[in-house]
């Protein structure tokens, strides 16, 4: 597949810079009850503030904070209930973490709207600006850093499998798309992800990981969520907190495609997968799979 958009290594996040040289890490706090992984969910402020001071101290750059869980079967929430979980959070991660990127999970514009008036840097919409209206028009007039992740139909709709042709290159033509609507609008600072988990099946995401490298032709950095997801756990009939080894699997697949962000859970062994990757590729071999 050829790029269609030149390609950069670098992401502007309000009056910062980030490059991209070498990968790095989004961890995951989840304000919500039901998130799939247990260990994910942050039940207070406190608890929330232990995680955090954890996760940065093990290398995380980015603080990802979720108020709405979308695991298969999840029930939506008001938007006023999604805002009030996640605006003390962003709020406290600002004063308490002033150097660590904040990126709120949402799909829904009014939560990010809130969300970046109390600081958030990143705005991670699993709907691709389908889920609700207006969000690329804001995103590109107030130039908010973005990650366009592929999925179809609304949130109640996330988790059916459409009929794709050829998933690699549906879910490529998809994003490239939206891609350039963005940037025609004049969206600067995006960020790709194949949507693991939404809108595939358990073949559809493996076929994807095995194809990454044809993302990065995008000409954005590509970011993945494959943190003991249910691709993981299914497959090897396990459970989400089984699933700590073969996500360092994926994630080791993935950094040998080109992938510039992981999103996990487990910041501390996916700084040691990037670590072990880095080193191996300064002997030249650059693509061990």
């Amino acid at each position: 597949m050829k790029s269609l958009f030149p390609s950069f290594q670098t992401i502007r996040l309000q009056d910062r810079i980030l490059s991209f040289e070498r990968p790095v890490i989004m961890g995951i706090l989840n304000s919500t009850p039901d998130s799939f992984y247990t260990e994910s969910r942050v039940a207070n402020l406190e608890i929330c503030r232990e995680r955090a001071a954890n996760m940065v101290a093990l290398g995380a750059t980015f603080l990802d904070v979720g108020g709405h869980s979308t695991r298969p079967g999840a029930a939506p929430v008001s938007t006023q209930e999604e805002i009030d979980r996640v605006i003390p959070v962003i709020s406290m991660l600002r004063e308490a973490f002033p150097d660590v990127f904040i990126s709120v999970d949402t799909y829904r514009l009014a939560v990010a709207q809130a969300a970046f008036a109390v600081g958030a840097h990143l705005f991670n919409d699993i709907g691709a600006g389908q889920m609700d209206d207006g969000i690329f028009e804001w995103v590109a007039a107030h130039k908010i850093p973005y990650v366009l992740t592929h999925s179809v139909g609304k949130f109640t709709e996330v988790h059916d499998v459409p009929n794709y042709k050829q998933v690699v290159e549906d879910v490529w033509s998809d994003l490239a798309l939206k891609l350039q609507e963005l940037r025609q609008l004049g969206a600067v600072d995006i960020f790709i992800d194949p949507g693991f988990g939404f809108s595939k099946s358990l073949e559809h995401n493996y076929e994807l990981v095995a194809h990454l490298e044809n993302f990065t032709n995008l000409g954005a950095p590509v970011l993945v969520g494959l943190s003991r997801k249910t691709m993981i756990y299914k497959e090897l009939g396990i459970s989400a907190a089984e699933s700590l080894n073969g996500t360092s699997v994926l994630h080791t697949i993935a950094l040998q495609k080109g992938v510039s962000v992981l999103r996990v859970h487990d910041v501390a062994e996916a700084a040691e997968v990037i670590h072990l990757v880095e080193k191996i590729k300064q002997y030249g071999i650059s693509d061990l799979v």
